[in-house]
Order: C-alpha cells, then structure tokens, then sequence
C-alpha cells in the first residue's frame, strides 16, 4: 500500500515542493530512505520508527520505502522525519489520508515523540499559503508560520500524540499567534554619546539618508566603531515588505528565535578572520552568510585590510548588484543582499599614520602597504571615504557638550528616505527605495545636473581619472545631498560636496 505528505525543500529563501511517498510491501523487516537523502534524511528512519514507538505504534515488521520526490533533487536537513512519520502512520491505518492532503508538514522527531523546531517555517508557510494549503509544523515554529498569511492554516503541536488527536478531531490545538511586539533588545546606543567629529557625524547622516557605503579611516580610539555602532539608531524601520524578506532569511539560517521578528534593521559585523563562505554564503548546506543576513540593513567591517583579500572581493558582486549567487556542481542559489557597507581601518599596521607628531619607523610604505590589502575595485564601490582624526583625552575632558541626540538625526533621515521613495515610485522604479539601490540610467535621468555642476564633474573626472561607476556614485551622494536639504534640483553645492566625500581621502 503506497501513502503520501507534502513538505518542502529549500533552495536559498525558495521552498521547494517535495512529496514524501510510502510505500510497505512483504519481505524483510527494512526501513529504506530514497530520493537523494543527505545524513540526516538518512537517519530519520531510526528517530521515526522511536517515535512511533514511544507514541503506542509499532511499525509492521515489512519492508518499508521511503521515497522522496522528485528522486533527482538533493534533500537535506531533519525537517522531513514529520511527513514521514505521518505518511507511514497514514500506511497503517493510523490517519486517515484525506486529513493529510491539505497540509504541507515539516517537523523534526525526538525519540519520544516530541516534535522539535526546524529552520525554514516561514518559507514553508508562504508557499503553502501560495498553494492555498495548510501547515503542520512544531509548536516552538507555529508564531513563525502565523506570520505567514492570517489566512493560512496552522497545525503546530508539540508531540506526535497531540498532532494525531487534532487530525482526527479528538482534541484541536489552536491556531497559534505572530508574535507582534516588534523591536526587541532594549535602546539603542546614541549619536549624543560622540563628542566632536563633525565632519564623520554628517558623512554618517548622509550615508543613512542613501543607504550609500562609507569607508572610515582613522587612528585608534578616534570612535570610527562607535560612529558605525549608532547608525541603527538612525535608520529607519523596515517596512513590512522589508521585514518579511529579511525573515525568510532568517528563518532559512535559524536566526528566527520564537517567531520573534524584529522591525530594526539587520547590523551584522563579522570578525576580521571570517572566510569567503561566512561573508557570502555557502558551506554544506549552502546556507546564506553575512551578506544576506544583513539584507536591507548593515554589514560592518572593522579592521578592513585585516579581511581576508579574496573574502573581501567576494562582497563586489552582491554590492554591484543586491543579490548574492552561490553557484555549486549540483545547485545554483541565489540569496537577496542588498546590504549598506560600513567600514573602517587604521591608516597604517601601527595605526597612527598622518597624526601630527608622530613619525612611522618605517616611513610611507607602512602606510601604502597597508592600504594595498584592500583591492581598488572594492574601494571603487564605496561611496563616502572620510578621515576621523583623533580626539585626545583633554578634548573629551574640555568638552561637556553633548552632541545631537539620534532622534534628531533620525527624524532627517526619515524625511529624505520619504522623498526618494515618493521619486522612485513616480519613476516607476519597481523596489528601488533609496539613491543607493537606484541603476545609473535610472540615476543620470533623476539627476541631469546642471551646466555648473557638468563643469566641475568635468573638472574632477579629467584631474582624478573617475571611473564610470566613481561617476555614477557621486550622483547618488548628490541626489541624497539634495534630498537631505529638502530641494528637489541637485545644484553645483551637493556635486561639490559628493565630490569631496570621494577624492579628498588619503587611502584613494
């Protein structure tokens, strides 16, 4: 007799239909798994068969096949032990069949019947949503699923003795709830806390009201990390679209604790030793990396030269063009990562090139040494180069004064995001929300700066060799510069402004 359960399997935030079919035929006592199982699929077999046991059911001693289709895609992960558990239990008679035809299951098993959290749920849930099915799922992934569709169909039990009651109407679970309270883990630390740094306070303003990257170079304890760590403090909250991608990455990657979303912005600031598969993506699973977990949001990189070269440069692709490919022998994955790059490094190995009174041991090529790790057309793709000098001790001891509150700033950035979402809209620029994401056609029509401004782009590109893209990047700060002021034609001031933010930098 042959019985079978929808579930899923996950190509980068993309579920996948698979059907899980059974099949006990005589013979002998054998348990088989096909259709290209990794290790844990492997293994489901001895967990389901505990299971079932621990739960009153005792498998018949046949041959029992376990068939994942279709046969030829690679499945992995111990999300399917629940369909097939549920499949065998529909074999013997356990279930009725029809109360499994609705429902897309995924679950894994502990060998006393309990039904643990796996990765994917939301994902799991849009496309069963999509398919007007429902979900079985475990009770610790059900908020997860719940903010899939209010529509959507959700069975999340926490044992597979609860599942059954409730699919042959002995004991119903309740439908469970999206967790709604947004914006966990307490305050954020505050722009008030700087103290002078005038100039890196506006380029930050600036970078956020964009999304543009920006690249700060600076001593030691000149507060380059404490500038990056308060720009989430500034941005604003991710629109319900925005948080709904950045979740299903987050749930592929396990980072969705409790179905608890979050509507501040991602800030992902991996260690200088972090390899090329941790920043982009990959490994066994293919699992998404830094990148994509920083999706609409911020990827910080302290200590830039100190990054691997290779896992550095691995960032163009997905800062060119917002999404991250991970191409594999035997798959293909592709992973939304539209990331603002924050960075920072010391000018030099001892990090106190160019502060006044200091001499380097080893002259200038401590410095041109240090700044040659990071490749040119990586630097080419940073928008906003500054130098954050150092501020002594008794400048912080002089200084009472307090700097401008977040709110402030906050309100600011607000005001001129609003402005590039109500262009982009009328331009009919489908998902472009900030001057960053915006393509450089779509950029030069927005633009058309004016004869003064052409003079001096001129003037630039002709003394410092601008690339194309140099080009294009410095019309984006501008547009942003604009909006910033609240003035709808980009003059000769904000070209200047783009321009010095790009050429007046000592690592260029």
């Amino acid at each position: 007799m042959g019985m079978h359960v929808g579930t899923v399997a996950f190509q980068g935030i993309e579920a996948v239909p698979v059907d899980v079919q059974v099949h006990i035929s005589p013979g002998l006592a054998r348990f088989i798994v096909v259709g290209l199982p990794d290790k844990a699929v492997k293994e489901a077999s001895e967990r389901v068969r505990a299971a079932l046991h621990a739960s009153g059911l005792g498998l018949p001693p046949k041959r029992i096949t376990v068939n994942l289709a279709p046969a030829d895609l690679p499945k992995e992960g111990s999300h399917y032990d629940l369909p097939i558990a549920l499949a065998l239990m529909a074999a013997i008679g356990a279930i009725p069949q029809d109360a499994l035809d609705r429902y897309l299951v995924l679950g894994e098993l502990g060998l006393d019947g309990r039904i643990t959290r796996v990765d994917g749920v939301l994902p799991a849930a849009m496309a069963a949503s999509a398919r007007d099915l429902g979900i079985i799922c475990p009770a610790a992934s059900g908020p997860e699923a719940a903010w899939a569709s209010e529509d959507v169909e959700i069975v999340a039990a926490d044992s597979l003795l609860a599942l059954v009651n409730h699919l042959v109407g002995r004991q119903l679970q309740a439908r469970p709830r999206p967790d709604k309270s947004l914006s966990h883990g307490g305050m954020l630390p505050d722009l008030a806390d700087i103290r002078g740094q005038a100039v890196a306070r506006r380029a930050l303003e600036v970078a956020a009201a964009g999304g543009h990257n920006l690249l700060m170079v600076g001593p030691p304890g000149a507060g380059k990390s404490m500038l990056a760590q308060r720009l989430p403090s500034i941005l604003p909250p991710l629109s319900p679209r925005e948080l709904l991608d950045i979740s299903m990455i987050q749930s592929i990657a396990g980072e969705l604790a409790g179905g608890a979303l979050s509507d501040r912005r991602p800030f992902r600031a991996p260690h200088h030793s972090a390899s090329m598969a941790a920043l982009v993506g990959g490994g066994l699973k293919v699992r998404p990396g830094e990148a994509s977990l920083a999706h609409n949001g911020v990827l910080f990189l302290d200590e830039l030269p100190e990054f691997a070269p290779g896992a550095l440069d691995s960032l163009r692709q997905p800062l060119e063009s917002g999404e991250t490919v991970i191409a594999r022998a035997n798959a293909r994955v592709t992973y939304p990562s539209r990331f603002q790059l924050i960075a920072a490094m010391n000018p030099c190995k001892c990090g106190l090139a160019g502060t006044p009174g200091h001499t380097c041991k080893r002259g200038e090529a401590c410095a041109s040494d240090y700044q040659s790790r990071v490749s040119g057309p990586f630097l080419d793709r940073i928008d906003i180069r500054i130098d954050v000098p150092a501020v002594s001790a008794t400048d912080m001891i002089g200084t009472t004064k307090a700097g401008e509150a977040s709110a402030d700033v906050a309100q600011r950035v607000a005001a001129a995001r609003q402005r590039q979402q109500r262009r982009y809209e009328e331009a009919g620029a489908d998902g472009v929300l900030t001057n960053a994401a915006a393509s450089s056609t779509l950029i030069e029509r927005l633009v058309e700066p004016d004869r003064e401004s052409q003079m001096l782009l001129l003037q630039a590109a002709e003394r410092y060799n601008l690339s194309a893209r140099a080009y294009h990047r410095v019309l984006k700060v501008a547009r942003t510069l604009a909006d910033l002021a609240g003035v709808e034609k980009v003059a000769r001031p904000h070209i200047a402004e783009a321009l010095s933010y790009r050429l007046n930098f000592s690592a260029a």
